[in-house]
């Protein structure tokens, strides 16, 4: 992993460490393991060429360590991971890869509105958005070498939490995974996107603790 990546994925995580450390007691901690399908890929081999839509859907599993407080804001970190991410349905044998995964680490911010307050039952819509790291990881084959890769990417989507009790709930959440491109000296271009992109459908059983 270059130094411009591992300081801007430093930067994000300090950032939502701070936020958190001076926490109001009307502030909720929400922890969500979920599972769910990755779906929409997108990715470019080099000589082999592009790829839109034809990969398959795969099983996704991770979990959100999510901080609300009394207001909208809030913050969170997301992890997911997807084993065999670099499937597709081409038909053609020259486009079959090695065993692969794809895992990403991502530091949000997220706008919600608890709908009926923060305890209880009640319905929380949200949007969320952030960067951090996307790992890409592909075994050899007799056609290609093998890939590890760590870029810089960004994440947005939205969902919805609903509570049955005071520390019990769901959520569903769908969002958009990019990475950046490399510039010239394969430095970081924050100012273009690279041709690696997936959208990410999960629902979870999110644990409400504080309030």
């Amino acid at each position: 992993m270059n130094s411009a990546l591992k300081n801007t994925i430093r930067a994000a995580l300090a950032c939502v460490a701070l936020a958190t450390m001076a926490t109001p007691a009307s502030a909720d901690w929400l922890l969500t393991p979920y599972t769910g399908i990755t779906f929409g890929k997108s990715a470019d081999f080099g000589d082999v060429g592009d790829f839109e839509d034809n990969f398959e859907k795969r099983v996704t599993f991770g979990g959100t360590a999510t901080w609300t407080g009394a207001g909208i804001f809030g913050f969170e970190l997301d992890f997911g991971s997807t084993p065999n991410f670099f499937e597709n349905t081409s038909g053609d044998a020259n486009f079959h890869f090695g065993d692969s995964n794809v895992t990403t680490l991502m530091a949000n911010m997220i706008l919600a509105a608890p709908v009926g307050g923060q305890h209880g039952p009640g319905f929380r819509p949200y949007a969320s958005g952030g960067i951090g790291l996307l790992r890409s990881n592909v075994t050899a084959t007799g056609l290609f070498d093998g890939l590890t890769q760590n870029d810089l990417g960004f994440n947005v989507g939205g969902g919805a939490y609903g509570f049955f009790s005071d520390h019990f709930g769901l959520r569903g959440d769908v969002r958009y995974f990019r990475s950046f491109a490399s510039g010239e000296d394969d430095g970081l271009d924050l100012l273009n996107l690279s041709d690696f992109s997936f959208w990410r459908g999960t629902l979870g059983v999110t644990f409400r603790f504080g309030g």
